[in-house]
């Protein structure tokens, strides 16, 4: 049963408690005890080959229940075999022993006499060739034969016979107490567990390969058969937790190995374990993933004596012995006793919404409103909690309960929706098409659900766009005023495409759609409208309306946390809400909205490449890419992989980034997303300055927006002023540069967000030409008090800073620049750029080490964090200005400290000091 080409798999203890056992000159017993299917036999059938290969002659016999009421019927299968040695027993133990035959009138000895007239009968057949007896199934042999065999066992010591019995746990038997040894056969461990399933069903899926795992929970007939029977059944254990426990298929076999004791129960007990396991009822060692309160299991004291409980030694509660157990209860009750069951779960558990849902639902055959209106009530819950899958699965049934068409349209189109966010994106449509029956699929919900799945699994903005259109109009002609759920899904999905497409010509049209609308779009639509398209032109103000929007967040849906993070990204205030977003994320990105999650990984690191946790960024970006890729979203593998190459430019990685750039540049172009196409270029423009190649990096930058404009609708525009800026200086196109500069300082970028105010006084300080007037703005560049949250942007300013003093004012004045600059850029990992800034370093005279050679370096954040401490602020105050938990706080300081050389935040101001330039403001 649990062999391996031969060997067995994980019971090499066993194996070697049983050859020594074989080995043994002298007589001995030994029982072997362990669940039903735990691989007993298999023992049993090791033992016989060990046996046999040492001489021994094997004789076999099986308990059968349909015989143990039938008086030494199992000895009767020993002693049959060894009929020819009864001849050559004296009288008296010929006629015990032919009791066993039937063949004596008499009455039946006592088990003395029998068993002593046993042992000479086996000591006479051992004397030939010593004796193996095998029995199998021993919980099931007759008491007659049990007390002989005891009786025999005890007494083997001194002829060359062996007994070896397999027994039942949990199934009382006279063995139990022959005092005979005992090998106990427990389940398998996990390891070999995994190692016998992977052996005899290769390539299962790794959501059935752990349901297996867990139902089997070792043992080795279920971990055999169970796959064949819980292939294709994913969908149905996602709805475990929606619907309550269902349990999973089983063979006859395996059905068998419990079903005979539970039927054996009482009608009252039956629907009590019907009840614990319909509501999570824990089985063996596997852990009660029920949330809330589970129902407690009482007066099932005949269920546990026949071994189909256990007492959790915790809890005081009755458990199922094994999860076998759970599934054979539910798989053998019918089905009005299991909505029975069901019906006095909901009434239970009539205070727990999701768990009162999930018994109504099961519990329900005809189409009723008020259990579909307690579906829909659960399925809002399960989305906010995380649980998008599950809801999906709420809102499907409370369409099939629905009182109405109207309702079941609206709860499908809900369904759809959310199935959509939660990446299933074929079920959304097939929710869809239920709905419509003929195949309208230009209804808008249908439209809402098509568009996601075409944008998400092949970048498609065109078609879908036109769709989308289309919807919208049709429902504004038809004079929907005021809010409505369906619009408002179609006014986001066209924003999302028109952000992903980057069209100036799609944009306008879609502001005058939007317009002609008026307050049918919603407030939160109006943001990202006016973040996603054009933040040049129309952001003034627009992080503070994020700011409200996110303050007014009490109950939202996972995707208002993304696309107010998207907004929030355009005007580089993402740190704000960043760990809103982590907490959002690891929600969502396994049972939840994990399209949401793939731009809410998307959002974490564009905040650590802004914050400069580089090593941090790759980490999620390699996360990203392996969930989006598992998921099959092309559009989000090629949005992941562009940031990924952008992150590569920046660390000085080119070969990675160029690989980058040409593959997200490939695959974006054709379909028509710019956004993409616009990463690429960033990314090529980046690649560019790394290698210090400006003309290369001047033509990638002027192809994304020429200089003194911001072309509208391209959101790299003002993402690469610097880039643009400095290049076009470095290849002497001064005209261009200042032209470009001054256009930012004209469309007022400063008042948009902290980053674009950074980086336009730093290109104003760059194409100042009088030095006055340059060191003016350097100085408001790096003053800034939102520079330290861009440390390469302002490691950049300060190169360029130290560069112009060095050459204007000497090279003393531009050493301390040039030291911030370097100790930055190493910091961050950008290799190509701390090359270049120690050059100009060593030019100045500088140290040829900077202190961040000599010590372990600090982190960015790590050193932020030690500045403000420094300045005197507590753990809550720093956390409180940089968007972190005091516990974070707390473990980045308990970091630096070594680094520093040392052990009190009271050192912290002295040793910062020493650092080149010393605390940074």
């Amino acid at each position: 049963m649990e062999s391996m080409a031969g060997a067995m798999v994980g019971r090499e203890r066993e194996q070697e408690v049983l050859a020594g056992f074989v080995r043994d000159p002298a007589g001995r017993a030994l029982l072997l005890r362990g669940d039903a299917g735990v691989g007993k036999s298999a023992l049993l059938e090791h033992t016989v080959r060990l046996a046999s290969g040492g001489g021994y002659r094997v004789i076999r016999a099986a308990g059968v229940e349909t015989e143990s009421e039938l008086p030494f019927a199992g000895l009767h299968q020993f002693l049959y075999p060894l009929l020819p040695c009864v001849e050559e027993l004296d009288e008296a133990r010929r006629r015990a022993v032919e009791v066993v035959f039937g063949r004596s009138g008499s009455a039946p000895p006592s088990v003395m006499g029998l068993g002593t007239a046993v042992l000479d009968l086996l000591a006479l057949a051992a004397s030939r060739n010593p004796l193996l007896l095998l029995l199998d199934d021993g919980q099931w042999l007759d008491a007659s034969s049990t007390q002989v065999c005891g009786f025999v066992g005890r007494r083997l010591a001194g002829i060359p016979v062996k007994l070896v019995v397999g027994l039942r746990s949990g199934v009382p038997s006279g063995f139990d107490t022959a005092a005979l040894s005992e090998l106990p056969v427990g389940p398998l461990s996990e390891a070999a567990s995994g190692q016998l399933l992977d052996t005899h069903h290769a390539g299962l899926g790794p959501r059935i390969r752990r349901l297996v795992l867990e139902e089997a929970q070792g043992n080795p007939l279920a971990l055999l058969e169970l796959p064949s029977y819980v292939r294709g059944t994913e969908r149905r254990r996602d709805l475990d937790s929606v619907f309550g426990y269902t349990g999973v298929p089983l063979s006859q076999r395996l059905q068998h190995v419990y079903g005979a004791r539970i039927v054996s129960c009482g009608a009252a007990v039956r629907a009590e374990l019907l009840r614990g396991a319909l509501d999570g009822a824990g089985a063996g060692m596997a852990a009660d993933r029920t949330r809330g309160t589970r129902y407690r299991m009482v007066d099932v004291g005949e269920a546990a004596a026949c071994g189909l409980l256990d007492v959790d030694p915790l809890r005081g509660d009755y458990v199922f012995r094994h999860p076998l157990v759970r599934s054979t209860v539910v798989q053998t009750a019918t089905p009005d006793e299991r909505r029975a069951a069901h019906g006095a779960l909901a009434h239970l558990h009539r205070d727990d919404l999701e768990r009162r849902a999930a018994h109504l639902a099961a519990a329900t055959v005809d189409p009723d409103e008020e259990v579909a209106c307690a579906l829909e009530a659960a399925a809002e819950s399960a989305t906010r909690r995380g649980g998008a899958v599950a809801a999906v699965a709420w809102l499907s049934r409370a369409a099939e309960l629905s009182g109405s068409r109207k309702e079941r349209s609206r709860r499908l189109g809900d369904a759809a929706y959310i199935a959509g966010h939660s990446g299933l994106l074929g079920q959304a449509q097939q929710l869809i098409h239920s709905e419509t029956g003929s195949g309208d699929h230009d209804s808008p919900a249908s439209v809402v659900a098509s568009g996601y799945a075409a944008l998400f699994e092949d970048g498609d903005v065109r078609s879908s766009r036109r769709q989308v259109v289309a919807a919208i109009e049709g429902i504004r002609d038809a004079g929907v005023r005021g809010p409505d759920d369906v619009l408002t899904r179609l006014v986001d999905l066209l924003l999302v495409i028109d952000q992903y497409a980057g069209d100036a010509v799609a944009w306008e049209r879609a502001h005058e759609l939007l317009a002609s609308l008026g307050d049918s779009v919603s407030s939160r639509s109006r943001i990202y409208q006016d973040a996603w398209g054009d933040v040049v032109r129309r952001g003034a103000g627009l992080h503070e309306r994020v700011e409200r929007a996110f303050t007014g967040l009490r109950r939202p849906e996972p995707w208002d946390i993304t696309r107010l993070g998207v907004a929030a990204y355009h005007v580089d205030t993402l740190s704000q809400y960043r760990q809103r977003i982590q907490r959002a994320v690891d929600r969502e990105v396994e049972t939840g909205a994990v399209a949401d999650a793939m731009t809410m990984l998307h959002l974490i690191m564009l905040d650590q490449i802004a914050v400069g946790e580089w090593d941090e960024a790759e980490r999620t970006g390699r996360y990203c890419l392996e969930v989006t890729t598992t998921h099959r979203h092309a559009l989000f593998v090629h949005h992941t992989r562009a940031y990924l190459g952008l992150l590569a430019a920046l660390r000085g990685d080119t070969g990675r980034a160029r690989e980058s750039q040409a593959t997200v540049d490939a695959w974006a172009r054709p379909r028509g997303v710019g956004f993409l196409t616009q990463i690429a270029a960033a990314t090529g423009t980046a690649a560019a300055l790394a290698e210090g190649d400006y003309e290369a990096a001047y033509l990638h930058a002027s192809g994304i927006t020429p200089p003194g404009v911001f072309t509208p609708y391209a959101h790299q525009a003002s993402r690469t002023l610097l880039d643009l800026v400095e290049s076009a200086v470095r290849t002497g196109r001064l005209e261009e540069a200042r032209r470009h500069a001054a256009a930012a300082q004209d469309a007022g970028l400063p008042r948009i967000s902290p980053r674009l105010a950074l980086i336009t006084y730093g290109a104003l300080a760059m194409t100042a030409p009088d030095t006055a007037e340059a060191h003016r703005m350097y100085h408001r560049a790096e003053t800034h008090p939102a520079a330290s949250h861009f440390p390469f942007e302002l490691a950049r300013i300060r190169l360029a800073h130290g560069t112009r003093v060095r050459h204007s004012q000497g090279r003393g004045a531009a050493r301390r620049a040039l030291l911030l600059a370097v100790e930055a850029f190493e910091r961050l990992g950008a290799s190509t750029w701390a090359d270049r800034a120690r050059a100009e370093l060593r030019a100045a005279g500088g140290p040829q080490r900077t202190a961040s050679a000599d010590l372990a370096v600090l982190t960015w954040q790590e050193r932020r964090i030690a500045d403000l401490a420094a300045g005197g602020l507590t753990n809550k105050e720093i956390g409180e200005r940089l968007h972190l938990s005091p516990r974070t706080v707390s473990s980045h300081l308990y970091r630096a400290f070594p680094k520093l050389g040392i052990t009190s935040r009271a050192a912290l101001r002295d040793a910062l000091g020493r650092l080149p330039g010393g605390r940074e403001g």
